[in-house]
């Protein structure tokens, strides 16, 4: 049976609560669960998945990237990357702030708009305890700082630009849309 994912309605004490660190990497019980998050993740076409999530009070996310596609559109095999950080912490983020728009596994079929640092350095663990640390930059920085969130009882609701910001998935198309056609007509006026 795939790894339930929980949602503020169903345990919003397991997405708010704190989350201990990983002391025993080689646990098989540690190991079994990472391998369980990376096929829910996957599963569910998300870009990272943290212990919280499956109700489970870790200091542990998995990360997809994106990936890179070819002039086809097609996804080039190879070019996501995983990872797996345990006991994370954000040890510089730079001055520069971006808005973009976020979803989340835990609160499936809405989006958000949300000001984070354009990149971070994380220092943190892999999966077997091997001392990392990460420059990221972009929608990769955008998504640790997301799953780290996590981590801390955070959630990408907490961090909107604006109540308004926040719209069902049919609702956000509707609003792209409406900003497509405008810029266009803006750009036909020019």
């Amino acid at each position: 049976m795939p790894i339930e994912i929980v949602t503020p309605e169903t345990n919003e004490a397991a997405l708010r609560g704190e989350n201990q660190a990983i002391k025993n990497h080689k646990d098989p019980q540690i190991q079994s669960l990472i391998d369980e998050m990376i096929a829910a993740m996957r599963e569910r076409d998300g870009v990272g998945l943290a212990a919280p999530q499956v109700a489970k009070d870790l200091q542990l996310a998995v990360i997809e990237t994106l990936g890179e596609f070819d002039e086809d559109d097609e996804l080039i095999e190879g070019s996501r990357k995983l990872y797996v950080i345990t006991n994370p912490q954000v040890i510089w983020q730079s001055r520069k702030r971006v808005v973009g728009i976020e979803g989340c596994l835990s609160l499936p079929g809405y989006l958000g708009e949300v000001e984070r640092p354009y990149a971070v350095t994380v220092k943190c663990q892999d999966r077997f305890g091997r001392r990392k640390r990460l420059r990221l930059k972009g929608w990769d920085a955008r998504i640790f700082q997301h799953e780290i969130d996590h981590l801390n009882g955070i959630l990408y609701t907490d961090k909107l630009t604006s109540e308004d910001r926040f719209w069902s998935e049919e609702e956000y198309e509707e609003y792209r849309k409406q900003f497509e056609e405008s810029a266009e007509m803006a750009e036909a006026q020019d």
